[in-house]
């Protein structure tokens, strides 16, 4: 079945971000952006929908304090994101209706198809897998881990690994009792990897390069090179690009970039 395809966007939207939405309507999906304010100017093809209605934005409360002026702070948008979509998965009740999430940097370069009754991820690194590219049926475990962490007050994960455990630790005798403050992606592709252990399904992961084989190496997107490799793979579906600061960069003539800007522009 080819999802739809849903994610959250919090502040405005870049040209990289932009051209995202625009590869994933040209593969043939919905997509919708969930926000809490409006978004302007959104390419042909993408729904915006109230983020509010999906996890309320009070809950970033009980993340990375906010300031005193409401503004997000550091890691306060990554990790109400790493909830919004495991609130997401818990919408996928039937056949009828899966939502794949894609982070709004994915770059799609072909449909995407799958049985809303099994997981669909893929690794990020040789030992963790990637959360910007996930779908759960809404009775896997892993959705149900964290709906019950959502019930608790300080939202302390059970399979924080280890070295996270020692760092909550330390950070508690400083006085501080949110996870959150420890700056790492406790909630994110970590969290994802030790639950679909624990569940037994690592075994559904896709490969590596499957949508990652650009992530930790931007400059394979960014500066020119020969990328004829990268597009007649038939196994890679796409690439999460993370720019990293570099999201309304002029594409450089002879890159990834310049081409996927051609092609989706």
């Amino acid at each position: 079945m080819r999802p739809d395809i849903v994610t959250f966007w919090h502040g405005p939207l870049d040209a990289l971000r932009l051209l995202c939405l625009r590869s994933q309507v040209a593969a043939g999906h919905n997509v919708t952006v969930y926000s809490f304010d409006p978004l302007a100017q959104l390419p042909d093809g993408v729904g915006n929908a109230e983020a509010e209605a999906i996890l309320p934005q009070a809950f970033a409360e009980r993340l990375r304090p906010t300031g005193p002026d409401g503004v997000w702070r550091d890691w306060t948008t990554l990790q109400f994101s790493d909830f919004f979509r495991m609130r997401l998965m818990a919408r996928n009740a039937g056949p009828n209706n899966p939502g794949l999430w894609l982070d709004a940097d994915v770059l799609l370069l072909k449909p995407v198809e799958l049985d809303p009754a099994k997981p669909y991820f893929a690794w990020e690194r040789p030992r963790q897998l990637g959360n910007s590219v996930l779908y759960l049926p809404s009775s896997d475990p892993i959705v149900a881990a964290f709906m019950a962490l959502m019930q608790q007050d300080e939202l302390t994960p059970d399979w924080l690994a280890l070295r996270h455990r020692l760092t909550f630790a330390l950070h508690k005798l400083r006085g501080s009792h949110r996870p959150s403050d420890i700056r790492l992606a406790i909630y994110g592709p970590a969290a994802l990897t030790a639950l679909a252990r624990r569940a037994g399904e690592l075994h559904h992961a896709l490969p590596k390069k499957s949508f990652y084989a650009v992530h930790a190496e931007p400059k394979l997107f960014f500066e020119p090179r020969d990328f004829s490799a990268l597009l007649g793979d038939p196994e890679i579906m796409g690439f999460h690009v993370s720019p990293k600061g570099r999201g309304n960069q002029r594409p450089v003539p002879g890159s990834l970039h310049a081409w996927a800007a051609e092609r989706f522009g």
